[in-house]
């Protein structure tokens, strides 16, 4: 019994002491150890003073820092954890920090982030002792680089209250026990007429105007020091010289100095305090201004301290998405600043919200998470992906919304890697085959003819060898001019896939078509590609040996860029792998209204010539726009912001009927789910409509015709740029595309585009008969001008008289 009374209770002590904190020496009473808490390991700072070294009035003073941290909570003061006395030795346990003095040495921060930096942490003290004086009625009689400590969070931290006072105390010669502090004493100090003009802030002031010096220049170890002041900021220069002023009455209230330095211009008006301060009062703030303070974040977040970012900023933009309503602004800094944390800190604090997010109903939240994929993508497990995140993703693939559905098939582009057997060659590519084939949106259908390139080597051998060759010879007919480019482009960046039989039998026959088509950059990249397909041919057949190793990646899941196939596309496969096409406006057209373009403008199928098309903009609508049309979406009987949409009650997983167009009213106007132009309608010639890229659907792949339309006038003349290719019409105005379902992947697949080709070639024929009489007649006239300028006649302007 005797035993339990007597043991050290140092032994029981709930923290493990470590190594000692060197510099700190001779400027406390306290030695500063590490230490970390038994059990989770987490890092605290141990303040140790041992009861023999010292006195007792140095005993005293230890004392009263315990009983007088214990009672101070401010975010700005140094956070009191735990206490031990003992016989021999009195523990002072703190949040982990380390002396500003020695911070400031090693701190490796350019000049703009620690000028932002040094900011903050004087406005930081500045606003813990205007809470000692002003609030707490204190007086801290001991504000220099020693005593004060800097966080894990780059926060500073006031401590050193060993000789904290009442400022009701009139007497302002506090002894210090440790000489190297007396340095900071105000000349008041020994001056008895000028203790009587002393206020309840003077003494504090005349330590911060020290500390200030000492961040700037270093420690400070005399007094005559202070004068010079060159290092100083501007901004600060008249706020010093009033801080060291030799009268307490001319030194400002901390408050006072708040108000000053924070106004425009001012020391403490910077965008790394107007955000720290703001994310402080974030529980306070309306919506609005949480959605425009965070979309203003993410380009100011490089000018900050990492420290800062990962343990001040990114903890609060977590706090603000999960119980607050800060919404999908704040996930493009939360992920940007994602990439300060380690693996595991980022599976345990944002993949969490990552699954959460994508569970949303809310479109501007997806739109943003599609567009910031690629930030976070590699951070997520497999099954995660698979099981939680493509699902939400996969809906997006039928949005009616232009914009989500074209970031949705971006998105393959990250995804891939990660997605299971079905999830990619089934899900994905049933998904693309109705895009490509139905969207009315010419530049969804184009990029997912790109994403299909860019993913095919991540594709199973036996899907690819079934599924590539039938969706860009697809995307070759486009309408479309950058769609038909596209497919071209993939071809040759994906041409280490095909078998040489299939070269010749399906591939060469679909590109020679497009080397009279409508548009130079199609027809240019036709015949680029025309010459590579055609230099693997004729090597082979020069060297049949060449065979095995021209087609070794064919049933390859890993294939190899060394072999001899793959050495001369290396133009397209830069193509395709640079961007994805930038779509234009994405309104929808009606289809007799694309028809009517196609008529009158014969140089473009779509609106779009090689001219217009660098000079288009982006699909993806801004946020702005999204959350517009979501607050507007009351005023419209079927809104593309409904929430309702995104249940599974409406067909969600029914492929093979999803996307087909609603029949069109009287004035050639769509109603429903928008459709294909390219498509027939729903009542044509009974056409069978397949979507899948599988076996069985990918076998009867209905090849959609395509005629050359006559000149809109006989006077036009013919040019291979401005040749339109146009589906024929019926009587009621209608396009009606002939098809002709394929039985199997023989080669009988490739039939001609034209399938009335004995009218076709007639019309082509008078067209063209008609254009050469039309030169000739032109030559003559020409020809007869040039005779009458060289037989004399009227003198034109710019001819030289003989």
């Amino acid at each position: 019994m005797w035993s339990f009374f007597s043991r050290d209770p140092a032994k029981d002590f709930n923290y493990e002491i470590g190594e000692v904190v060197s510099g700190f020496e001779n400027r406390s009473v306290w030695s500063l150890h590490k230490g970390k808490k038994k059990g989770s390991g987490e890092e605290v700072s141990i303040f140790v003073y041992e009861l023999k070294s010292g006195s007792d009035t140095q005993l005293e003073v230890a004392k009263g820092a315990v009983k007088r941290l214990k009672t101070l909570r401010h975010p700005s003061v140094l956070t009191f954890l735990d206490s031990l006395e003992s016989e021999k030795v009195l523990y002072l346990v703190t949040e982990y920090v380390e002396p500003l003095g020695i911070h400031l040495e090693k701190l490796p921060l350019e000049e703009a982030q620690k000028d932002l930096y040094v900011a903050w942490g004087i406005f930081q003290i500045t606003r813990a002792l205007s809470f000692l004086n002003n609030d707490g009625s204190l007086r801290h009689n001991n504000v220099n680089i020693w005593s004060v400590f800097v966080n894990n969070s780059g926060e500073w931290k006031l401590g050193g209250v060993e000789y904290v006072s009442n400022t009701q105390d009139s007497n302002v010669s506090i002894y210090k026990v440790t000489p190297s502090l007396e340095v900071y004493d105000p000349p008041e100090k020994n001056d008895p007429n000028k203790q009587r003009s002393v206020t309840k802030c003077s003494q504090d002031m005349w330590g911060l105007g020290c500390l200030i010096w000492e961040v700037f220049h270093g420690a400070l170890y005399q007094q005559s020091s202070l004068r010079i002041s060159e290092k100083i900021p501007r901004q600060l220069s008249n706020l010093y010289l009033e801080l060291i002023g030799s009268n307490p009455q001319s030194r400002p209230n901390p408050a006072d100095i708040i108000t000053r330095c924070r106004k425009l211009g001012g020391y403490f008006k910077n965008d790394l305090v107007d955000t720290l301060l703001f994310l402080e009062e974030i529980q306070i703030k309306d919506k609005n201004e949480k959605n425009r303070f965070f979309s203003n974040l993410t380009p100011h977040l490089d000018n900050f301290p990492d420290n800062i970012c990962k343990h001040k900023i990114l903890p609060q933009l977590i706090t603000a998405f999960e119980y607050g309503d800060a919404g999908s602004a704040v996930l493009a800094p939360m992920f940007k600043l994602g990439r300060l944390l380690d693996e595991l800190e980022y599976q345990k604090k944002i993949v969490p919200c990552v699954v959460k997010l994508f569970g949303s109903n809310d479109r501007a939240t997806r739109s943003r998470l599609l567009q910031q994929l690629e930030h976070f993508i590699n951070h997520l497990q497999a099954s995660t992906v698979n099981e939680q995140i493509f699902p939400q993703i996969a809906h997006g693939f039928m949005d009616t919304n232009p914009t989500i559905r074209e970031q949705t098939v971006k998105s393959v582009i990250h995804l891939a890697p990660k997605l299971s057997y079905n999830n990619l060659n089934v899900e994905v590519l049933r998904h693309f085959a109705r895009l490509q084939a139905k969207d009315d949106q010419g530049g969804i259908r184009t990029n997912t003819t790109v994403c299909l390139g860019k993913i095919a080597h991540h594709l199973h051998p036996q899907i690819r060898q079934k599924v590539l060759i039938s969706a860009f010879i697809r995307a070759m007919r486009d309408p479309f001019p950058p769609a038909r480019n596209a497919g071209v482009l993939a071809l040759a960046a994906t041409q280490q896939y095909y078998l040489l039989a299939e070269v010749s039998q399906r591939i060469l026959p679909a590109l020679c078509q497009l080397t009279l088509d409508p548009e130079k950059s199609v027809r240019d990249s036709a015949f680029r590609t025309i010459k590579g397909f055609l230099g693997k041919l004729e090597k082979v057949s020069e060297d049949p040996s060449l065979r095995e190793s021209m087609e070794a990646d064919v049933n390859t899941a890993t294939p190899s860029l060394s072999n001899a196939a793959a050495t001369w596309a290396g133009w397209a496969v830069t193509a395709v792998t640079a961007k994805f096409y930038r779509s234009q406006s994405d309104t929808v057209k009606s289809m007799n209204t694309f028809a009517n373009k196609i008529l009158n403008k014969p140089g473009s199928l779509e609106q779009p010539s090689s001219s217009s098309i660098s000079t288009t903009t982006s699909s993806v609508t801004s946020m702005t726009s999204l959350e517009h049309e979501e607050g507007s979406r009351g005023n419209e009987s079927v809104s593309d912001y409904d929430y309702d949409q995104w249940g599974d009650n409406d067909n969600w997983g029914d492929m093979e009927t999803g996307g087909q167009m609603a029949s069109s009213s009287g004035s050639g106007g769509i109603t429903g789910t928008q459709s294909d132009p390219t498509s027939p309608p729903s009542g044509s010639g009974g056409a069978k409509v397949t979507d899948g890229w599988d076996n069985e659907e990918w076998g009867s792949l209905e090849e959609e015709a395509e005629v050359e339309a006559e000149l809109t006038s006989p006077s036009d003349a013919w040019s291979p740029d401005t040749t339109p290719i146009i589906p024929p019409k019926s009587d009621s105005g209608k396009n009606i595309v002939n098809r002709k379902p394929l039985d199997g992947w023989d080669d009988t697949e490739f039939e001609p585009i034209d399938e009335n080709s004995s009218i076709g070639n007639q019309k082509l024929d008078e067209a063209r008969r008609k254009r050469e009489e039309k030169k000739m007649i032109r030559h003559k006239e020409l020809e007869a001008r040039r005779a009458n300028r060289s037989t004399g006649g009227p003198m034109k302007l710019g001819t030289k008289k003989i």
